[in-house]
């Protein structure tokens, strides 16, 4: 009995010091977002404070983002017109390329898969320069920036996706297609009618990625968005830290800048609410298999 106590109590400050870790990663993590969170509610309007909760609560800082004059409205919605279009348009290609990859076999199939390897290997920032000359050699820059960063954000998902999303479909029996085929049913009617219901988890999760993309990026929408009625949230929001777009800028736009930041997160955490039930079995499915 004492030997055995003697080895709990050896493991203890291993256990206490790894508890210590935990607790200051969740301080850090947690922190900040208490810092916006309270920031928002701030009736003084000042980049810092004093104190972490506010001495004057005010709900100001969120019905100025919907008074007449506030742009917050149009960059919503066209972060949310981005987003979804993105989301519908990046699950239907890397579905069709996912099941082209796992169900059929076609010359350059391994250079293809390859290929795929090394494009998600590299950064999306290191190919920005490339996609704003060609951007602007096209005129895509100036007439349809929100179409081609939809393009953008779909085309830099493919590679990566498809291999997550293969790695699931080699999961689902192969003798499920040979049996829809010997009750007649063609390829498509495979595809959608069989194999895409039982790849609903996967496909929850690459609408959920797909649609917060958008809102979460910012160095690729200031790169292609001009025109200030272009803006999406990220790009807008900005400038009211920064003093551009027209508005007065620095520190005294920075709680209305926190209420709309908070406000982001409303339409991500409803589309979590409505996948919630695939999400948890798709986030740990979609190894690849050779």
């Amino acid at each position: 009995m004492r030997q055995k106590k003697n080895i709990k109590w050896k493991g203890m400050p291993r256990i206490v010091g790894m508890y210590l870790f935990l607790l200051v990663l969740a301080v850090i993590v947690i922190y900040p977002i208490l810092w916006i969170i309270f920031s928002s509610f701030n009736g003084v309007q000042t980049m810092f404070s004093s104190t972490l909760i506010p001495k004057v609560f005010s709900w100001n800082n969120y019905r100025d983002l919907f008074a007449e004059g506030s742009d917050y409205k149009l960059w919503f919605f066209n972060s949310m017109k981005i987003s979804l279009w993105t989301m519908v348009l990046q699950v239907i290609l890397v579905c069709f390329t996912a099941y082209a990859f796992s169900r059929f076999n076609f010359s350059f199939k391994k250079v293809g898969l390859l290929s795929f390897m090394v494009l998600q290997i590299l950064p999306v920032t290191s190919a920005m320069i490339a996609f704003y000359a060609l951007g602007v050699l096209l005129g895509l820059v100036q007439k349809y920036p929100h179409q081609y960063l939809i393009a953008i954000y779909v085309g830099t998902a493919i590679p990566a996706n498809t291999y997550l999303v293969k790695g699931y479909f080699d999961n689902i029996p192969k003798e499920l297609d040979e049996a829809a085929y010997i009750d007649g049913a063609g390829k498509f009617t495979t595809f959608f009618r069989v194999v895409m219901p039982l790849a609903l988890p996967i496909l929850a999760v690459q609408a959920l990625w797909a649609f917060m993309t958008p809102l979460q990026d910012f160095i690729m929408a200031k790169l292609i968005i001009r025109d200030p009625k272009d803006m999406t949230l990220a790009v807008g929001l900005q400038t009211w830290i920064s003093g551009g777009a027209g508005n007065s800028g620095a520190p005294s736009e920075f709680t209305k800048f926190a209420a709309g930041s908070l406000l982001i997160a409303v339409p991500i955490a409803l589309l979590f609410i409505f996948l919630q039930r695939y999400l948890v079995s798709g986030l740990t499915a979609g190894s690849t298999k050779g």
